[in-house]
């Protein structure tokens, strides 16, 4: 039988999160999935976890990145072998209730036109174990539904909606994960999956975020600055689908404060680079600076001078340094 939802999870140095989360899969009320995961040639005992739960359940299949290439690369190789109607992705730290995708695939039986089925985001915090619900749109809460427009306009303006959901595998072969990087770049993947919906829903299923201080997106290291260029390959991708002026600039004002950030977080943590590494991202941020136009950003902050804009590197650098100092 074919399975109804192909789970995709990639899964590197996870083996003290995958039982909880491979507990949740294979435990849903919605028996008929599958689970591709993929190991990104992890150091610990990732590999032989995944194994273990494929010899118990046959619905998990294992694979395995002949080198270790990062989340979007690993869920494309899932992808591929993907054999189910509907399909979503789960990180290794992460899990869902016992009913999420019974949920889910219940919406799309209800309404054939619905492409994406949104899930509510619980935000688990590890340390101190409390959840926080991640707060959805108006336009989605009220009525249950939006455009997939809607949905990608609410997802670039500073991500009013997030990117978490269940969507039909046609979606997903047509636009599968963006490689340009290893962290960030399945924002336009997440952006192209709504765009390119018919409709938009929500379900009543949860997913669980956890966030702890070691996650690939909190901990500090040199792809943590992978966002410069993955913010700019979701500016391009986005210009070619004809979204208005307007919503561009928005997208554009939320990318300069996110290139403010980088570059803060590399002031701060400067001293934890190589000299190559700082080199070689000295010169990225050079060349990204320079991506963008005065014109085409809508500013937030006008009026505080430490998030104007300006092309000229050397007074960008001083102006954050001076930031840095100020605010200690």
């Amino acid at each position: 039988m074919k399975p109804r939802v192909t789970i995709l999870l990639a899964a590197y140095n996870a083996a003290a999160t995958l039982p909880r989360c491979l507990d949740s899969l294979l435990g849903q009320s919605l028996g008929n999935i599958e689970v591709i995961a993929v190991d990104d040639c992890s150091t610990d005992s990732t590999l032989l976890l995944l194994q273990t739960y494929a010899k118990q359940d046959s619905r998990v299949k294992v694979l395995q990145t002949p080198t270790n290439s990062g989340q979007a690369v690993a869920r494309n190789l899932a992808l591929k072998e993907a054999n189910g109607e509907l399909v979503c992705m789960v990180d290794a730290d992460d899990w869902l209730s016992p009913d999420c995708l019974q949920q889910a695939s219940d919406v799309f039986c209800q309404h054939p036109r619905t492409d994406t089925v949104i899930l509510h985001l619980m935000q688990h915090y590890e340390e101190t174990q409390i959840e926080e619900e991640y707060p959805l749109p108006k336009a989605l809460t009220r009525n249950g539904i939006i455009s997939g427009r809607e949905a990608m306009e609410l997802c670039i303006d500073g991500w009013q909606l997030h990117g978490l959901y269940v969507a039909r595998a046609e979606l997903f072969q047509q636009y599968p994960y963006d490689t340009t990087t290893r962290l960030y770049s399945d924002d336009t993947t997440t952006c192209f999956h709504y765009l390119h919906s018919r409709e938009v829903r929500l379900c009543g299923g949860i997913y669980y975020y956890s966030k702890h201080q070691a996650s690939s997106t909190n901990a500090f290291h040199f792809h943590r600055f992978d966002y410069l260029e993955a913010m700019l390959s979701q500016k391009l991708a986005l210009k070619k689908e004809n979204i208005s002026k307007q919503l561009m600039r928005r997208f554009e004002g939320r990318r300069w404060y996110i290139f403010i950030g980088c570059y803060r977080l590399f002031l701060q943590h400067q001293n934890e680079l190589t000299d190559k590494q700082q080199a070689s991202l000295k010169e990225r941020f050079k060349t990204i600076l320079h991506t963008f136009r005065p014109s085409q950003l809508k500013l937030r902050y006008r009026w505080k001078p430490f998030y104007w804009w300006t092309s000229n590197t050397t007074l960008f650098g001083l102006q954050q340094k001076l930031y840095i100092k100020i605010r200690g």
